[in-house]
């Protein structure tokens, strides 16, 4: 898979994509649970939909009660399909699938995930590694966003922080300094560690924890794989967001457990070379390279 991961378009609008009948008590009810209408602006709505014989959305608008973001927002929620508004949510802005999911840039990182289902996951595997040459390839946010699409999928989805010396999931997820990863590995926690992300219908998160400073003898751990064994049990889809090789060898215990891999390379910036050295060092670990992804950043 060779995909860019850079361009942008606006959103169709809410309003063309509104069912008509019976629409107004789901489409109001939902912006009431909302908060972006009250009791009495619904009776107004009411009034005026009846009057022009219009949709209960496209009379809420007419008022300047809401906006067309809102009743997308309304319309994703009653489809399972939520995503984010932003300036609304304490995530990172760099989670493009969950604030801007109609763009080309959201759809070309559906298209790996229909190759994903396709070469790796209908063939009974669980787990996937997402790796890079070096921090600035953006393997990280890659993996976070690739989370949140399989997760809009309706897949029960699991994103495991495995960069236990620079991590980076806490952050964009927003999920504080707590117990992870390295705590889970060293006994010091249970899976009350994974937080379940309550934005989206199916996105848990285990981040990476306490810093330890023995990462790669953790991640060799028989604790490890007895976790991710358990974990694949739990979820439809457990998503590794690796350490970069070029921070040393910290990666290659947890590729060699996940036993797939998807490389992300960055356009203009990644070497044909390092590439071709990091797929020599994943083969060699057994894990099996799956696809590689241009980003362009």
């Amino acid at each position: 898979m060779s995909v860019p991961m850079h361009t942008l378009s606006p959103a169709p609008t809410g309003a063309e994509r509104a069912s008509a009948s019976g629409e107004h008590a789901s489409i109001g009810s939902v912006l009431l649970e909302m908060g972006k209408i009250t009791p009495e602006n619904a009776e107004r709505v009411l009034r005026m939909q009846k009057e022009l014989g219009i949709r209960f959305g496209e009379a809420a608008i007419k008022l300047g009660l809401i906006t067309d973001a809102d009743i997308q927002q309304v319309l994703a929620r009653q489809f399972d399909y939520p995503y984010l508004l932003e300036g609304e949510s304490k995530f990172s802005p760099k989670l493009v699938a969950a604030y801007q999911p109609f763009t080309p840039q959201v759809e070309a990182l559906r298209a790996v995930r229909s190759q994903l289902m396709l070469r790796w996951f209908t063939q009974g595997r669980k787990a996937l590694a997402v790796v890079s040459l070096d921090e600035e390839d953006g393997g990280s946010i890659f993996a976070a966003n690739l989370a949140v699409v399989f997760s809009q999928l309706g897949e029960q989805t699991l994103l495991v922080d495995g960069n236990l010396r620079a991590p980076s999931q806490q952050q964009i997820f927003d999920l504080g300094n707590g117990l992870g990863l390295s705590d889970i590995l060293a006994g010091r926690a249970g899976q009350e560690a994974v937080s379940r992300i309550d934005s989206f219908v199916a996105l848990s998160v285990l981040p990476s924890g306490t810093l330890p400073p023995n990462p790669q003898e953790l991640l060799g751990r028989d604790t490890f794989r007895n976790l991710s064994a358990d974990l694949e049990q739990r979820y439809d889809v457990v998503l590794y967001d690796a350490p970069p090789f070029a921070t040393g060898a910290d990666a290659l215990p947890l590729v060699a457990r996940a036993g797939g891999v998807i490389i992300v390379v960055r356009k203009n910036r990644s070497r044909y070379n390092d590439i071709a050295a990091l797929s020599d060092r994943i083969a060699q670990s057994g894990a099996q390279i799956v696809g590689t992804v241009l980003v362009d950043h």
